[in-house]
């Protein structure tokens, strides 16, 4: 008999297509666990996995079998009750029956958990990214690349010759030298000591001791002289390794509008597109601070989840949050030390006579200091003075973006802007 052993290494993803056809099967309760991790998740660490709980009895299988077929009769032992025609009643909950209800406790039975099902921090944005309808080639960036930078790691002994180090090599060829001199050395001294010796005492060079000691000499120095003076083996190349190098350190500003006018279903949007943009800063920058900044009369610089989640009446003056930005900039955040990043969403409604003043808030004193300006118009409605105005520093400024959305698959435009401006 034949026995084959499979001594074949289990690959680290062997489990990967399991993984995606299970997705693929319980993508309508995965996907709704991700977006209910969305709305209670903080913009800082939206991207980490998340635990789907998926009930029992969606994970059953449709079983197929060979019925009986026909009609057919079947008597019961024990039956005193019915009689054939008979409907039999389902049991009640708690009534003795394996129906289930608020019936009291048994010690019989088992029962079953929900299943837990942990999603990867790329599954989890994949399922994010597709409500956005963000090509692919974008959706690999914000959630897998990463920048890297060549560093010193030590020396190897293999490597370009461009590589090597010759300091570290000769040094490598002086230590080999010694080691494999020295007894050499110590040898050729002893041998002409004792020649040296002889000769005090008279001992003629053609005895047989003396010249075999001679031959002896030779014979040493030969095998000192053998050895190189550099070899392959001493040879020692500069090693390099890549390691993730973010860039610095960023703050983003997110200036919102949270009048009455700014329901739920718009601020979500702009979560959506604040998310988006921590993302993209997150890829390049090591150290990233949000500012959140809150409008609607007055502004206020508050915390993320007042930012979104209290609601405050009144008017609308968009200025009021621009000088508090230019504030917060001045005292913590100097352009000559921060890569600034400002988002600004709002559903466009502003006080007629603020409007000006906001373009030359942002014309004057934020953004020749930012690297982007990104505005988003929350309405499906026609623009208001705010958009006019925005237009005039965008034709000034090509660091400033500005969009109208209305839904989640019209916030790509905005992004695809940034992206292309980083690909010159």
């Amino acid at each position: 008999m034949a026995q084959l052993i499979d001594r074949r290494l289990d690959g680290k993803n062997k489990s990967t297509v399991n993984r995606q056809r299970f997705i693929r099967r319980f993508k309508t309760q995965i996907k709704k666990a991700v977006t209910k991790a969305l709305g209670g998740r903080s913009i800082t660490n939206v991207d980490n996995g998340e635990k789907v709980n998926i009930p029992a009895r969606d994970l059953s299988e449709p079983q197929f079998r060979h019925g009986p077929g026909g009609r057919r009769e079947v008597i019961r032992p024990g039956n005193k009750e019915f009689v054939p025609g008979d409907r039999m009643a389902r049991p009640k909950g708690g009534g003795g029956g394996n129906g289930s209800g608020s019936g009291s406790a048994s010690d019989q039975g088992v029962g079953e958990d929900d299943f837990v099902f942990e999603l990867s921090r790329e599954e989890f944005l994949d399922l994010f990214f597709e409500d956005l309808e963000l090509p692919n080639l974008v959706r690999t960036q914000l959630a897998k690349l990463t920048e890297f930078k060549s560093v010193r790691a030590g020396f190897s002994s293999a490597g370009n010759p461009s590589n090597i180090d010759i300091v570290r090599s000769l040094r490598g060829a002086m230590a080999r030298r010694m080691a494999l001199g020295n007894p050499h050395k110590r040898r050729i001294a002893e041998i002409e000591e004792v020649l040296e010796c002889f000769r005090e005492n008279g001992v003629p060079e053609s005895s047989s001791l003396v010249q075999a000691l001679l031959k002896e000499l030779s014979r040493e120095q030969a095998r000192l002289r053998a050895v190189p003076f550099i070899d392959t083996f001493d040879l020692r190349y500069t090693n390099r390794v890549k390691q993730p190098q973010p860039s610095s350190q960023a703050v983003m500003f997110c200036i919102m509008d949270v009048s009455g006018s700014m329901d739920a279903a718009r601020k979500d949007l702009a979560k959506r597109f604040f998310i988006l943009l921590h993302l993209f800063l997150k890829r390049n920058y090591e150290k990233i601070d949000v500012v959140f900044i809150r409008h609607h009369a007055v502004a206020k610089e508050v915390d993320e989840h007042t930012f979104f989640h209290e609601r405050e009446t009144g008017g609308t003056v968009v200025s009021s949050a621009l000088e508090l930005m230019c504030e917060i900039m001045s005292d913590r955040y100097p352009a000559g030390s921060w890569n600034i990043y400002v988002a600004q969403a709002s559903d466009g409604d502003n006080w007629n006579h603020d409007s000006p003043h906001c373009r030359d808030i942002l014309l004057k004193e934020i953004v020749p200091f930012v690297r982007y300006y990104a505005y988003i118009e929350i309405t499906p409605d026609r623009h208001q003075t705010l958009w006019e105005a925005y237009e005039e520093v965008k034709e000034q400024h090509p660091n400033f973006a500005m969009r109208q959305i209305d839904s989640p698959a019209d916030i790509y435009p905005v992004f695809r802007d940034l992206f292309q401006r980083r690909m010159h």
